[in-house]
């Protein structure tokens, strides 16, 4: 089950998004930061990131080694980065094997998993390994005539397609936080 406590533990074990990149080898940290450069939030995208007004600690279950990580982390970075509410920290889902074995997707161990908890490191939210646009894609290139190569970028369309379902799981989650007839009493609105 995951507690509070094991959230909060594993949360302030995490790392923010440049120190985990850091820790990777030059290669990885080179692909991690050509998919950082491409993604940009829009006007309308970064102004819907700054109205969030509760607290939303996030915390990103992931591997320096996967394509999809290095696709899609920059992209929760980039969303993180549009407000300070939005507290985003990463594991390795290899050295932190409790957290990934109470968050296994279809039975298996998946990265990127994204845990979106509430300022009291609660349970919120849980997606992953891929968003609706990536597995739509992928789906495309695996189940039908195309074959995918591994060192492709992903299309642009899907890259902002993909970035969209991750703003649509942030303000998910936030709206559950704003929502919350707790929080909403403690924090009296």
């Amino acid at each position: 089950m995951l507690t509070p406590q094991m959230l909060r533990a594993a949360f302030d074990r995490g790392l923010s998004y440049d120190q985990y990149v850091s820790g990777g080898t030059p290669d990885q940290r080179e692909s991690w930061s050509r998919a950082l450069a491409r993604v940009a939030l829009s006007p309308a995208q970064r102004e819907l990131v700054a109205s969030f007004t509760r607290r939303m600690p996030v915390l990103v279950t992931s591997g320096l080694w996967c394509g999809d990580c290095s696709a899609q982390c920059p992209m929760l970075s980039r969303i993180a980065e549009a407000n300070p509410c939005i507290e985003l920290r990463f594991v390795d889902r290899d050295r932190e094997k409790e957290l990934a074995e109470h968050v296994r997707i279809c039975g298996g161990l998946r990265v990127p998993t994204v845990i979106f908890m509430n300022e009291d490191y609660e349970f919120v939210a849980l997606r992953g390994d891929k968003s609706l646009t990536r597995l739509r894609a992928i789906a495309a290139r695996q189940l039908g005539a195309a074959c995918a190569v591994s060192w492709a970028e992903t299309p642009a369309d899907e890259a902002a397609a993909t970035l969209s379902d991750w703003l649509g799981d942030f303000e998910l989650a936030q709206l559950t936080l704003r929502l919350s007839p707790r929080l909403r009493e403690r924090h009296a609105d």
